[in-house]
């Protein structure tokens, strides 16, 4: 299997849903994608923690072998954000952001996570992306996420780093946004033409559109939950998912490949949406996500000798 790094936040989050409330819940973006990738491969961090985090929440990414020694515990507060969900459980309205230390974070890897050959730089503002990209040596594949600040504060910085990626995970408010464009189908080929070979649109309860110049469009629903908890972290899970299993086959991705990822990608979000912050994801084994798998398939695959046409 490959090294895979992720550089992202590792954040406490307080949450209001139609199912309940929580604060300082356990959260970022680097800690749900670590949860999910660490069922395929190991994953290295890089991110900045205050020291108010707790050595035991550190503890649960410990158990799953994620190396956190580029964690850097600076003086000061972790990054804290405060969400609600209300009638659309896919998009949330933010309350409150509090960078704290996250607001001076300067990525910097260990000289042994230079040499990851998959690389996923998270939610973080595009220069420091790229700064994460001039700090590693020859990596196989590189994924980005981003968000509507960065879109509107500093686009041209961001088209900078879709030059340099092999795929970005972005939602489809964000998709759209990016392009000015009405939906993901007419949303992914402008992405692509920005750079990235391959461009997943994350869409929630609908799932996702997977497209490359290529190869042309994939896409599926999401895995059928009647009772959405909290969708918060479902899109860094989403990341994690997929990354893990790509670097789990140690080889330049196919679009085949690609296509499976995103499949266990989406399996990975739907047992995030179950529970508060990182809650269910930190039970999840990869048992319950092969049992999860098939009854997937039952409720997206069509047997051949169902009709005809």
């Amino acid at each position: 299997m490959s090294s895979l790094l992720v550089v992202g936040s590792l954040a406490y989050d307080s949450i209001k849903t139609p199912a309940g409330a929580v604060e300082k819940t356990l959260g970022g973006s680097a800690n749900y994608f670590s949860l999910a990738a660490s069922l395929f491969t190991q994953v290295k961090v890089v991110g900045v923690v205050g020291e108010d985090y707790s050595p035991r929440d550190k503890e649960i990414l410990l158990k799953r072998h994620v190396d956190l020694s580029g964690v850097e515990t600076v003086k000061g507060k972790t990054f804290h954000w405060e969400g609600q969900y209300e009638g659309d459980m896919n998009e949330a309205k933010t309350l409150k952001t509090e960078l704290n230390v996250f607001e001076h974070f300067n990525p910097k890897l260990p000289a042994s996570f230079s040499k990851s050959e998959f690389v996923f730089l998270a939610n973080i503002a595009p220069e420091l992306q790229l700064q994460v990209l001039e700090q590693v040596e020859f990596p196989k594949f590189i994924g980005m996420d981003t968000m509507n600040f960065w879109i509107h504060s500093k686009k041209d910085k961001l088209k900078e780093v879709l030059k340099k990626v092999d795929v970005i995970l972005i939602n489809e408010g964000e998709s759209d946004l990016l392009t000015s464009s009405n939906n993901a189908i007419q949303a992914a080929p402008k992405i692509a033409e920005l750079g990235p070979k391959m461009v997943v649109i994350k869409r929630g309860e609908y799932g996702f559109v997977l497209y490359s110049q290529e190869h042309g469009y994939y896409l599926l629903p999401a895995m059928p939950i009647p009772t959405v908890i909290d969708p918060t972290g479902a899109g860094d899970t989403f990341a994690g998912g997929f990354f893990g299993y790509l670097a789990q086959h140690n080889t330049l991705p196919t679009f085949e490949l690609i296509q499976k990822a995103c499949v266990v990608g989406t399996l990975c979000a739907s047992f995030t949406i179950q529970d508060f912050g990182i809650k269910a994801l930190e039970k999840m084994t990869l048992d319950d996500l092969k049992h999860r798998l098939a009854s997937y398939k039952k409720a997206v695959l069509i047997e051949d000798n169902l009709f005809k046409i």
